[in-house]
């Protein structure tokens, strides 16, 4: 077993946030949390995910994270962690990485946007998959639940609300505002977004219980460094002050093992369980999972270890 974010793990692999999960199947991110829950791991919510808090603690009682921006507006920063409170989350984690958002070429190119663009490019995905389509039209409308009430009533189209969450994101990410969250959350927190050591001293020196080291799944910044090459010495940097999360890359089984040899004390997924969700709902996600903890335990019993703890740089070499 695994502890990170005040919660005992079955296995040290945790689902990060990820937003907008109903695009990929209508049950969205109450289907994750559950296979989740099953699986013996924390799920964690995003801001603009498309079921809301409250829906997804009613949903299931495994434990969950909440991530949370930090936005223009204060009062909103500090409804979303109240509501949290009251829903019994057992963790927070802030996402720094995303004071504007990203160039994402493919998106465009492909017609990813939210709401997903009916243009030419598009047609023949969708008419090759008409159950996704039939539960789009159908089902309840895509909508990012925990902030749509912020939104005047007379403009709640999708596209409207879309664009003013982007509007919301702060530019001036600093510090003290993160540690005004960490008080006012009081529990486990994790900051998301770090690539540098003196980033992940800083944020333990404000109270962080975690740190994760990501670079937004290559979707922020064009070059960025990959997360698993800056682990090691934000591992040095932080020296058991914090637990450390590896975040980005992560599909297979020995991908988690050399980030555990290497200091991380977990991993966090997020395409994979996406690829299960929309290939099959929850039972999708549980397979997904069942794929990667089966993969994490045969790779301990080749490597001959019968603990995580017994995992260090003596397991890897470097390829020059």
């Amino acid at each position: 077993n695994t502890r990170v974010l005040g919660t005992e793990l079955a296995w040290p692999v945790v689902l990060a946030p990820t937003g907008m999960s109903r695009l990929f199947h209508h049950t969205g991110e109450i289907s994750v949390a559950r296979a989740a829950a099953r699986s013996g791991t924390i799920y964690s919510l995003s801001t603009t995910s498309s079921v809301s808090i409250e829906d997804v603690a009613r949903g299931t009682e495994g434990p969950k994270m909440f991530q949370v921006y930090v936005f223009r507006d204060d009062a909103l920063n500090l409804e979303l962690i109240e509501r949290c409170k009251q829903a019994d989350y057992s963790a927070m984690c802030l996402t720094v990485d995303v004071p504007a958002l990203g160039n994402r070429e493919r998106d465009v190119r492909t017609g990813m946007t939210i709401p997903p663009t009916f243009g030419l490019g598009s047609w023949l995905d969708f008419a090759l998959h008409p159950a996704w389509v039939w539960n789009y039209i159908t089902k309840p409308r895509l909508k990012p639940a925990n902030v749509e009430h912020r939104i005047d009533r007379r403009s709640r189209n999708l596209r409207t609300i879309a664009a003013w969450v982007n509007s919301q994101y702060d530019p001036s990410v600093t510090w003290e505002r993160a540690e005004r969250m960490i008080e006012n959350w009081g529990g486990p927190f994790a900051i998301k977004g770090v690539l540098s050591s003196e980033d992940a001293r800083r944020a333990v020196e404000i109270g962080a219980t975690a740190v994760i080291v990501s670079n937004h799944g290559g979707r922020q910044l064009d070059g960025a460094v990959a997360s698993l090459d800056v682990l090691g010495e934000i591992v040095e940097a932080v020296g058991g002050r914090a637990e450390i999360i590896l975040d980005g890359g992560i599909r297979r089984g020995s991908h988690v093992i050399k980030a555990l040899a290497l200091g991380a004390d977990a991993c966090m997924i997020g395409r994979p369980y996406l690829y299960g969700l929309g290939a099959g709902g929850e039972r999708g996600v549980d397979r997904a999972l069942t794929i990667l903890k089966t993969e994490i335990e045969r790779v301990m019993r080749l490597l001959g270890c019968c603990r995580i703890g017994d995992l260090d740089a003596g397991f890897l070499r470097r390829r020059h």
